[in-house]
């Protein structure tokens, strides 16, 4: 619920605040006074496009901020939550700013959000009607919403873009495999040739580098063998020439006198044998490493040719050795796919059938819902338009059969009037004026009011072209729809007036040189007198005043339509216990 709005430096309002309540909330006053503009402040905080015109002149930036009382509302609650935005007290609060620049921000409890997180937001929490507004009931999509919500037919309508996307999913496939087989079968002769260029190479992960170690020891093989040899003699000693192992018995000799002199160097005759040992142990590594080192050009010529052929598949299929083999792998596949294509399309063609005959059943079944929807909605609509002014209106839901079945169902929906007696049924946009739409939008609201989660609902205007007794009816029409709803209604009419829990004036005057717009909340003697005002007599007139209270009496013993009893603000507005 709007608990307040507040606005600065929009258009001519300087600074105002707009106190909203549970129930039936009206803005009245004088034509120019700022009603629409405290609406198009409102429609900007519900993320409508900004423009630097909308800031008062002389000030640098405008503002809207607007709180909302949302403890009902775990949609909004978990949307903020995956934001990081905490919901303080329950309550949510959203603020925009233009500056002069033309640039925006917005926050949502003091968290710089984004203008659209601002807007989906504020749609979970307000839903404007006016006669701009009513003209999306002539979108074939939203009327088909709109069945839907009354007939229960959200769910189903779901499962049929799901069963669906499903079918398209499937037909994909097929599509998707069809094309593979017929690319394969066109490049058939060239496939085999890499396939079979490749496998008969024989290819190992990793070879490459094995190969190329190989090579670079078969090609230094002699001073290798020189190189091991010299560390072999090093070691164990030549023909004339003592070598490290030699030199080291003599030295354990020396350490042994030296150890029975003095024993507590025992310890160095433990090192001195791990080295000895150790270095024996190198000696016979060396000589067998001699002794594998081969000269052999004609392994060095394979090792080469092998390298080569490496490089050719590479430069043809490569670059890496990784990726030749990953394109022999992907060619014999794909000739594979001319074998297997068939086998695999007839289980896809299987399954597409299932998928369609899963879809169509899907589509029935909203079918069937919205074909006994279409008649219920037709005819609780055509019984309140006598009441809000249209005595010969009717209006009836249409079903359009598709020629094929579509993500949306199997029809498309059109609402279609009848607004005087001996005249055909025609689509709303052909017949309905701008006040007439937004009357049949108050209709559908008043019958849909139990199913829109929506908590605020504002209606601007909704009194086009209407007056007298059918004032009266719209009045009572609202008032019903403020037994589940939050209602706040810009009217012109006192008869509509009257029928508020919550009565705000708007009006304007000269402040620092400048017009600006003001609010104040009227009641008891103060309303008398704005309702006198908006009858068009003197309001301090008795006959006025007398006339007003009749009007705010006749409210105060009115009924909500949906409800055989007044809501809880009803009955605080009219002094009721």
């Amino acid at each position: 619920m709007l608990t307040e709005l507040r606005i600065r430096n929009f258009a001519i309002i300087e600074s105002l605040t707009l106190p909203l309540a549970p129930g039936l909330n009206v803005l009245t006053g004088e034509t120019g006074a700022g009603k629409s503009i405290i609406v198009g402040a409102l429609g900007l905080l519900l993320g409508e496009r900004a423009s630097a015109d909308l800031i008062r002149t002389g000030a640098d930036k405008a503002l809207v901020e607007g709180i909302f009382h949302a403890a009902d509302r775990a949609d909004v609650r978990e949307l903020l939550d995956e934001r990081g935005i905490d919901l303080e007290d329950q309550m949510v609060v959203l603020r925009r700013e233009i500056t002069a620049a033309g640039r925006t921000r917005a926050w949502i409890n003091d968290v710089s959000a984004t203008a659209g997180l601002l807007a989906d937001v504020g749609r979970r929490l307000v839903n404007l009607h006016g006669q701009h507004e009513a003209q999306t009931l002539l979108d074939h999509e939203s009327q088909r919403r709109i069945l839907d919500e009354f007939g229960g037919g959200v769910e189903q309508a779901a499962r049929v873009a799901a069963a669906h996307a499903e079918l398209a999913r499937v037909t994909a496939r097929i599509e998707t495999l069809r094309t593979r087989r017929a690319e394969a079968e066109r490049r058939a002769d060239y496939l085999r040739h890499v396939a079979e260029e490749i496998e008969a190479a024989r290819l190992v992960p990793g070879e490459e580098a094995r190969l190329e170690e190989e090579a670079r020891r078969l090609e230094h093989a002699e001073e290798l063998r020189s190189l091991a040899a010299s560390l072999v003699a090093g070691i164990e000693g030549g023909d004339d020439d003592a070598g490290v192992l030699h030199a080291l018995g003599a030295m354990q000799r020396t350490l042994a006198a030296i150890i029975r002199i003095d024993p507590s160097l025992t310890a160095m005759q433990e090192s001195f044998d791990a080295g000895y040992y150790a270095i024996e142990a190198l000696g016979r590594d060396i000589e067998a490493y001699l002794r594998s080192v081969d000269l052999d050009p004609e392994r060095l010529d394979d090792v080469r040719r092998r390298r080569d052929l490496l490089f050719r598949l590479g430069k043809k299929y490569g670059p890496t050795l990784a990726d030749v083999i990953e394109t022999g792998r992907s060619a014999r596949a794909e000739l594979e796919l001319i074998d297997t294509a068939d086998l695999d399309l007839r289980a896809l063609e299987t399954e597409r059938q299932r998928a369609a005959d899963t879809f169509a059943a899907e589509a029935a079944a909203l079918s069937t819902l919205r074909t006994a929807a279409a008649e219920q909605l037709g005819g609780a609509v055509g019984r309140l338009l006598p009441a809000l002014g249209m005595p010969d209106g009717r209006l009836s839901v249409t079903l359009l059969p598709r020629d094929a079945i579509a993500v949306t169902g199997a029809e498309d929906v059109e609402f279609r009037v009848t607004l005087n007696v001996g005249h055909e049924a025609r689509a709303l946009d052909r017949v309905a004026s701008g006040g007439e739409l937004s009357r049949v939008m108050l209709a559908l609201q008043t019958i849909l009011a139990r199913l829109e989660r929506v908590p605020t609902l504002v209606f601007d205007e909704v009194d086009a072209g209407i007056g007298g007794r059918v004032a009266l009816q719209v009045g009572d029409t609202m008032r019903a729809v403020a037994a589940h709803h939050q209602v706040l209604a810009i009217t012109h009419l006192p008869q509509i007036a009257a029928r508020a829990h919550h009565h705000v004036v708007v009006s304007k005057a000269a402040r620092g040189g400048l017009t600006t717009a003001d609010t104040h909340v009227v009641r008891d003697a103060e309303r008398v007198v704005e309702i006198a005002r908006m009858l068009g007599g003197d309001p301090d007139s008795d006959v006025s005043r007398a006339h007003a209270r009749e009007l705010l009496e006749s409210a105060g013993e009115s009924r909500p339509t949906t409800r055989g009893r007044r809501t809880p603000a009803a009955r605080h507005a009219s002094g009721a216990p």
